[in-house]
């Protein structure tokens, strides 16, 4: 993503909104599995850290991160993170079946061949393992965010588990999330289109802005509760989508 956008993005990811929901539903599947406290985990795109605190707070020992990012990389240790490192998600430098969970948030949108990605995250996953990814919905939604931000495309349900599924795992989930937004996401972007078409980056663009407080804590709350009834059902739509998939032991 752009330096100026990163700068922000570390900046608000601790406590906004979008960034905590999103957390919290990924921190919400990896205790739903019930893994063993040693579980080997192995977080790509992990940022400044703050899912990995959240996984050591809950009592797991071995948590992995990687990051394309230096200034990211930077900041989880300055947190006090020490088994962080820059690697690039496609290419990683781990032995074959080195984890038993990997979990990747919004990083596959970011990687040009999707397929070699998704098959090196196969790799050093051990037979019977798991693995969590969340990336954008839905190319129509397509913006000036995913420019700043440096994607390649956005996802379908189908597209993201026919990615998985070519990796040789089996998809065991698929579903929406952030499903009320989708529809103002939508209408918002068909008028971003009409007044500025989305060709190239720039240090502005993207949605992501610091809230006052009432409101961050409002679209939080709205959140939970989604969050919540993902615990039950599948949602249809949304601004994401996810995967849980594991490898065939």
């Amino acid at each position: 993503m752009d330096l100026a956008y990163e700068a922000k993005y570390h900046q608000l990811e601790e406590q906004h909104w979008w960034f905590t929901s999103r957390r919290n539903t990924v921190f919400d599947l990896v205790q739903r599995m019930n893994l063993p406290l040693d579980t080997r985990i192995l977080e790509i795109g992990c940022s400044g850290g703050p899912l990995q605190f959240m996984l050591r707070k809950a009592g797991f020992q071995h948590v992995t991160g990687i990051d394309v990012s230096e200034p990211a990389i930077a900041l989880a240790k300055h947190r006090g993170l020490t088994d962080v490192h820059l690697m690039d998600g496609a290419h990683l430098e781990f032995p074959d079946a080195s984890f038993d969970l990997v979990i990747a948030s919004d990083v596959l949108e970011h990687i040009e061949n999707d397929a070699q990605a998704t098959r090196e995250w196969a790799r050093v996953l051990r037979p019977g393992g798991q693995m969590v990814v969340f990336v954008p919905a839905f190319q129509q939604l397509w913006s000036q965010h995913d420019v700043v931000n440096h994607h390649f495309r956005r996802y379908t349900g189908k597209d993201l588990r026919q990615v998985l599924e070519a990796a040789r795992l089996h998809v065991s989930r698929v579903s929406f999330w952030n499903m009320a937004l989708v529809f103002p996401t939508a209408l918002m972007r068909m008028v971003q289109r009409r007044l500025t078409p989305p060709t190239k980056p720039t240090d502005g663009g993207g949605d992501l802005h610091g809230l006052p407080g009432p409101l961050n804590n409002l679209l939080s709350l709205w959140l939970r509760g989604e969050n919540a009834l993902l615990r039950r059902l599948n949602f249809p739509v949304g601004v994401s989508v996810f995967a849980v998939a594991q490898k065939k032991a």
